[in-house]
């Protein structure tokens, strides 16, 4: 283990009793050279998630920084994002028998965060956590869609763009789409992540109107056509739906 990390987040469960410390108390008190709680402390205030309250030739006192609370309100956001999508991914799963999956940017990469299988014998295996790059599939791309302008457009200009399936993606052709997204908020893939399969998304806003999460489902492409496309659209956007309402969006 990384003893530098773990003398960190030692000095960290120091304020979880006190506001505020200062360098010779928590020194005293993580046991460790002062000169070690020095350095650790500086890169701590450097990084924001402590800052210096006082500074004097003696001593120095710390506080929390607002790094934490930033870190605490997303994973607050992603729990209670969950919660609520859980029960209407599992009948969205029922009610078209395919696989569900809830799907978030982080760090200019899609993660998908939760999942719903379905009942068929045949069915995507993906993971709880797995990331892909924000322009394959029908999650990452309703993802992307609703990027700022700026952080979508250094995704799309970090060189040649290909899918899992090794297919070459035509940044002219992929830009138009994200527009149709942005309009239509509905998005579909075909083999981009899997062979013979097809994605299928729809965008969950927050109470600000952003959208944090993809609603997304995916199967074999022979079950994707027609007029069963269209009842999972429908169906797709109505959960999606509800369950941006019940995150505080107003239609």
């Amino acid at each position: 283990m990384n003893q530098s990390v773990i003398k960190a987040l030692s000095i960290l469960d120091l304020f979880i009793e006190d506001k505020e410390l200062s360098l010779q108390e928590i020194a005293r008190k993580a046991d460790i050279p002062k000169p070690t709680a020095y350095r650790l402390l500086s890169t701590l205030e450097h990084s924001g998630i402590l800052y210096k309250l006082k500074e004097n030739p003696h001593d120095s006192r710390y506080g929390l920084g607002l790094k934490l609370l930033e870190y605490g309100n997303l994973v607050s956001e992603r729990l209670e994002l969950r919660d609520i999508a859980l029960p209407f991914m599992e009948k969205f799963a029922e009610e078209i028998n395919e696989v569900v999956h809830l799907v978030i940017a982080y760090q200019q990469e899609a993660t998908y965060i939760e999942k719903v299988n379905s009942k068929r014998a045949l069915s995507l295996h993906t993971k709880i956590g797995r990331s892909t790059p924000l322009y394959v599939g029908s999650g990452p791309k309703m993802l992307l869609a609703f990027l700022p302008e700026q952080e979508r457009e250094q995704i799309l200009n970090q060189g040649e763009l290909v899918t899992l399936t090794n297919q070459k993606i035509d940044k002219i052709a992929l830009k138009q789409e994200l527009k149709k997204i942005r309009k239509n908020q509905f998005a579909i893939s075909i083999g981009e992540q899997d062979a013979d399969t097809t994605g299928v998304s729809f965008p969950i806003f927050n109470h600000e109107g952003k959208v944090i999460a993809a609603l997304a489902v995916s199967g074999l492409s022979s079950r994707f056509m027609g007029e069963r496309l269209e009842n999972i659209k429908d169906s797709g956007t109505t959960f999606a739906n509800e369950m941006s309402k019940q995150l505080g969006y107003r239609y």
